[in-house]
Parts: C-alpha cells; sequence; structure tokens
C-alpha cells in the first residue's frame, strides 16, 4: 500500500471512527485508528501516514492540538485535517498555527475532508459578509479561547471566566454540534 494513501483517525468516538475508516477505505485509503494522544504516538512509530484526521476534544478532556503538535513534529509533510462539534475562531488559528491544513466543524463528511487535504492555498476570493457577530458567538469565542489557552481544563477556563465549572459545562454543552 503506498504511505501516501495512509490515513491516521484520531477520534475517541468509537462509531464516527469507524464510519470514517469505512468511507476512507471505500476510496481507496488504509485507515489507522488511535482514539488519544498515547496511541498515536504508538502508531507512529510503526506507520508514516500521509494524511490525518483529529478530533479536537479527545477522551478525558485531552486536546487534539496536542496531537496536531506530536503529527507536525514527527512529519512537517503530513496533511492534518481537524474536526470538532467546538468550533471556534481561537482553536481554528491555534490548530493551524500547529500545522494543521485545515479546520472543520462537525458534522463533516469524508467529501469535506478529503477537499480539505486538497486545499493547500488559502483563497483571497473567498466572500466577506457585513454580519454583525452576536452577543452569543463573542461568548462562545472567549469561552474556548480561554479553554485552548488552560488545555482543555473545564474548573480553570470555569475560574478564569467567573463563572461556576457547571455553569460552563451547560454552556458547552448546549452549543455541541453532533
Amino acid at each position: 500500500m503506498d504511505a501516501d494513501r495512509e490515513l491516521l483517525v484520531v477520534e475517541d468516538d468509537d462509531a464516527f471512527a469507524r464510519s470514517l475508516q469505512r468511507s476512507f477505505e471505500r476510496r481507496g485509503y488504509r485507515v489507522l485508528r488511535a482514539s488519544d494522544l498515547e496511541s498515536a504516538r504508538a502508531v507512529l512509530q510503526e506507520h508514516r501516514p500521509g494524511y490525518a484526521v483529529v478530533d479536537l476534544k479527545l477522551a478525558g478532556g485531552a486536546s487534539g492540538l496536542a496531537c496536531v503538535q506530536l503529527l507536525h513534529e514527527h512529519d512537517p509533510e503530513l496533511v492534518i485535517v481537524v474536526l470538532t462539534g467546538y468550533a471556534s475562531i481561537a482553536t481554528a488559528v491555534e490548530a493551524v498555527k500547529l500545522g494543521a491544513r485545515h479546520y472543520l466543524a462537525k458534522p463533516a463528511n469524508t467529501d469535506d475532508i478529503e477537499a480539505a487535504f486538497a486545499r493547500a492555498d488559502g483563497d483571497a476570493d473567498v466572500e466577506l459578509t457585513e454580519r454583525q457577530t452576536s452577543i452569543k458567538t463573542l461568548e462562545w469565542e472567549r469561552i474556548h479561547e480561554t479553554l485552548a489557552e488552560t488545555g482543555f481544563n473545564i474548573s480553570e477556563t470555569a475560574r478564569r471566566l467567573g463563572m461556576h465549572r457547571r455553569t460552563l459545562a451547560r454552556k458547552l454543552e448546549k452549543q455541541r454540534v453532533k
């Protein structure tokens, strides 16, 4: 199998990971799976995939950003796409800074992910919108910016934002995209 057609999926949701695996295998990829940072590290000891799909929030509150950093350090040519149900500008910027090629909000399908693999350059012609940012969106982005700063530690994020930990957890669960 051509190493360029090897894909590493780092996703703690087993059902979603299986679905991605089947879909990419039908497209001719050899799919390797990991559920967290340590299992991704173990896969990299034996394989050198050309592509990776990384969930932003892994089991136990671990950050997919650390996984992006590990993958990019292992192979700077590796094409990494971050998937998340917790999309924010702050985490998108950090993911790209750490080596991700693209950042997609869930739900994203195989076509979206494969298109993201192919987009190496930015698009200067993307349409600029006049829409004002809502207070809820600003709050959501501030929460995620603080989450990224704290390594996705809910208690520390709540403390920094001056809110109860359960309140923050409810806000995060309410906005979750499945």
